[in-house]
């Protein structure tokens, strides 16, 4: 990067500017409150600039979060609102700034990991990103998607309530929920107001958010839905559930909606809803890459998640983006004692940045990236083993989908 288009972090005046060339960048209009009210959830100090003269040409942003990844917990940098203008294209603006990023964030010590939405499935590979987990695209006749006879529906109730009555209870079911839900990222206040912002843009020609609550006979609540209608369609928001019984009756509830014959829902790849119907057709999904995954300090990441399997392997890993990362790492897994360090041994496996951020979060295997040459086995055997172990008991999930990480 040349000094012709210095990077640095915006100050408070700076903020409409930056929001401008963001809105125009995406093809979009700028207008109070847009970007999900960005002036109220954005972290200027980690938001960085790229400047010709006076004019805010390229940006990019971090949101801090903690995602649960498999068996623990762990602060994600997630990139958001990634922009060029137009006029400033092919020019080394965005590599300069995912490099400030990823250096920054190694040489302070910051999240070990990053992870993003791609608007574009061509960019970020070449900065060390992998797709790590996949949304379903669920689209559904609703007049053919009844439950299976004899469903648990449990003793509980469903009430539809308004915002501030059901926003502490969302919360509380929210919480619970993502710590067993590998992709899931915690949510302080702004991220709630975020979530739940409900304009009239936000609407998109749809109805206001309706907030299903289903309540056990004792008062806990146990999940919620949200949603709007839009014509014959209910798009559905987002579902969590603490319990099977009242996943089950909320997804009954939605398709007992008779004013509307058609469903939409952005699901987990294996969303246990197709389990629950006596047509699994009923539900067509479309699945598209969701959360691109970032190793920042491979020796921090691989020792925070833990392992399906004892593990005791020598990874060889090539990172020309963060060389810092290169290397051989002897990874040893037993329960929840994880060790990573370096080491000269000879390498089990060799890959790249991009394929262990991949398989971070135990959805893309290992083996599936080996049969395309993006991992090489060295040592029969080592593979297989590597494999199980990074796997996940259920495919990562991020329920807010392209939202990434602004909610």
């Amino acid at each position: 990067m040349t000094a012709t288009y210095p990077l640095r972090t915006i100050g408070a005046h700076e903020l409409d500017a930056w929001a401008r060339m963001i809105t125009t960048t995406y093809g979009q209009d700028w207008y109070e409150g847009g970007l999900r009210n960005a002036a109220t959830s954005i972290e200027p100090g980690r938001t960085i600039a790229a400047h010709d003269g006076d004019e805010i040409v390229g940006g990019a942003s971090i949101y801090g979060r903690v995602m649960t990844i498999p068996g623990s917990a762990a602060p994600v940098a997630g990139i958001t609102l990634v922009a060029v203008l137009p006029t400033h294209r092919r020019r080394g603006i965005l590599t300069a700034m995912m490099r400030k990023q990823l250096t920054d964030l190694y040489e302070s010590g910051g999240e070990p990991i990053t992870a993003l939405n791609a608007a574009e499935a061509t960019i970020y590979g070449r900065f060390g990103y992998g797709i790590a987990s996949h949304v379903a695209e669920l689209q559904g006749d609703k007049r053919f998607m009844a439950l299976r006879p004899g469903t648990d529906l449990g003793d509980g109730t469903i009430r539809l309530l308004g915002r501030q009555e059901a926003r502490p209870l969302l919360e509380k079911v929210y919480d619970t929920a993502r710590r067993g839900g590998v992709g899931w990222v915690d949510r302080t206040e702004k991220f709630w107001e975020a979530r739940l912002a409900d304009g009239e843009r936000a609407r998109d020609s749809g109805t206001a958010l309706r907030f299903a609550v289903h309540t056990e006979p004792g008062g806990e609540a146990t999940g919620y839905a949200l949603y709007r209608s839009k014509a014959q369609l209910v798009q559905v928001i987002e579902v969590a559930a603490t319990a099977r019984q009242s996943y089950a009756a909320l997804w009954r509830y939605l398709l007992d909606l008779d004013a509307h014959s058609e469903l939409a829902y952005d699901a987990a790849v294996d969303e246990p809803l197709k389990h629950l119907l006596t047509d699994p057709r009923a539900a067509r999904t479309t699945l598209i890459d969701n959360l691109w995954v970032r190793l920042v300090d491979v020796e921090r990441a691989l020792t925070a998640r833990r392992y399906s399997t004892s593990l005791d392997l020598v990874l060889e890993v090539q990172d020309p983006f963060c060389p810092w990362n290169a290397g051989r790492y002897s990874l040893r897994a037993d329960g929840e004692s994880v060790t990573c360090e370096r080491t000269q041994a000879r390498p089990d496996l060799r890959l790249t940045s991009a394929e262990l951020g991949a398989a971070y979060l135990g959805g893309t295997t290992l083996s599936s990236l080996a049969a395309t040459g993006r991992v090489e086995e060295l040592r029969p055997g080592a593979l297989t083993v590597a494999s199980l172990a990074f796997r996940g008991e259920r495919e990562p999930f991020h329920p807010s989908g392209w939202a990434f990480p602004a909610f």
